[in-house]
């Protein structure tokens, strides 16, 4: 069915719709970076030195908001979109992010309040963390609903042009921030600016979502499956595992070519750190463009077609890419390398929220999507900074990059267990 179908004003009704449910992902990505970008400027505030216990507060609190929350938050705010409605699990992921970034804006510091500051920065970042874990599932869900039909890969392709875009703008206020303002300002106040900034960014996005036209209907709300984690295994199982089995590939190279990479320029190409600042500031911007591009591409050859390339474009190229770089000298020449990189990543990124509500009914579409996503995302994706400095320490760098390319073999064959036509979302209205 070709997007003709739908009147000017359906047409706009749900162009703003993408634009309503993307706005809070944008915003929940930023304010998730914020917090990575802002750590050298706040953390002595909150962690000092002399103290091991607060010390492994703030390991704990890392650990405990990234790969613990996120699958608690694709269970609690899936079940919540299945049952109660993907607009309200939108409207309380978005508010809960805000109330994350307010409270890290307004603490008070250790010399403050001593054991309570890290405890309450730590408490904010599950908040944070169980918000973000939430936010795919049910926005990748909303927005395969409401896009256009014919057009799906193109329109569900925004949600990470914002998730890229919320990393950039996070980089992009930090920046601007550091010609601004001294040093030594930026460590007494100056880095509580950008949560400012997220939080107010949380509400004008929350304004946006209140207008969202819900999109489950109120028989599918009320099946005995909805929002089920039994209902979700006793019947799609094998789609269940199918999207993990693919997204730990996807994970992991999106993590390797994007936040890992940086550190790779320095720490092995040895490039100067602002080099390769610019180096993946540009990368990233073009991997943004890139998406809609790689969507829409998806609406001619097909989902299971650009999930196959991408599978098998990832396991021919990730051990000459990585290799390549790792001897690179012109930071051009690395642009170029990690550009193509990201264009097979693109392949994954640009339907990969399309690609997996289109394997589960409506009853338990977001909580497949969202707990499918952030538990291969928290194991896989997560994890990949750790392993790779983890085998560069013990002088197995090279293992990494066939670590890489075994985990994208994996996503290749199971992409070859999607269905050539699929199954859901793809006679919804």
């Amino acid at each position: 069915m070709t997007s003709t179908y739908y009147t000017g004003e359906e047409r706009s009704k749900r162009i703003f719709a993408i634009v309503g449910a993307s706005s809070g992902n944008l915003v929940e990505w930023f304010d998730f970076y914020v917090y990575a970008f802002c750590a050298i400027y706040f953390a002595p505030a909150f962690f000092p030195s002399d103290n091991p216990t607060v010390q492994l507060l703030n390991t704990a609190g890392v650990f405990a908001a990234g790969f613990l929350m996120r699958p608690i938050g694709g269970w609690i705010f899936g079940r919540l979109a299945d049952r109660h409605g993907r607009k309200n699990s939108l409207m309380v992921s978005v508010l809960m992010m805000c109330f994350g970034s307010l409270i890290i804006a307004c603490l008070p510091t250790y010399s403050s309040i001593g054991a309570w500051a890290p405890a309450l920065l730590l408490l904010a970042r599950l908040i944070q963390g169980l918000s973000v874990g939430g936010e795919y599932g049910t926005t990748a869900t909303y927005m395969s609903e409401v896009a256009l039909r014919g057009q799906r890969g193109f329109f569900a392709s925004f949600q990470y042009v914002t998730l890229i875009g919320g990393q950039l703008l996070a980089v992009l206020v930090v920046v601007i921030l550091q010609q601004l303002l001294s040093e030594e300002e930026l460590r007494a106040w100056g880095w509580r600016i950008p949560f400012v900034v997220g939080a107010v960014a949380a509400l004008i996005s929350l304004m946006l979502r209140r207008s969202l036209k819900e999109t489950s209907s109120a028989e599918t709300r009320q099946d005995k499956d909805a929002g089920s984690v039994s209902g979700l295994f006793r019947n799609h199982a094998a789609a269940f595992i199918t999207v993990l089995g693919y997204t730990a590939g996807g994970s992991l190279i999106f993590y390797t070519f994007t936040t890992y990479m940086q550190k790779y320029l320095v720490n092995t190409a040895g490039m100067p750190a602002k080099d390769a600042s610019f180096v993946m500031t540009g990368a990233l911007f073009l991997f943004m463009i890139l998406q809609p591009l790689f969507g829409m591409l998806s609406d001619r050859i097909g989902r299971r077609n650009s999930m196959l390339l991408f599978g098998a474009l990832g396991t021919v190229f990730t051990v000459p890419l990585l290799m390549a770089l790792k001897t690179v000298t012109s930071p051009f020449m690395a642009f170029v390398l990690i550009t193509l990189a990201l264009c097979i990543v693109s392949f994954y990124t640009s339907i990969s929220g399309l690609v997996k509500a289109e394997m589960f009914p409506p009853q338990v579409r977001a909580l497949g999507v969202g707990l499918a996503y952030a538990v291969a995302n928290a194991v896989f994706g997560g994890s990949a900074e750790y392993v790779a400095l983890g085998l560069k320490t013990l002088g197995m760098e090279n293992t990494f990059y066939w670590y890489v390319t075994a985990m994208m073999a994996v996503a290749f064959l199971f992409s070859l267990r999607l269905p050539k036509q699929a199954a859901y979302l793809h006679h919804d209205h």
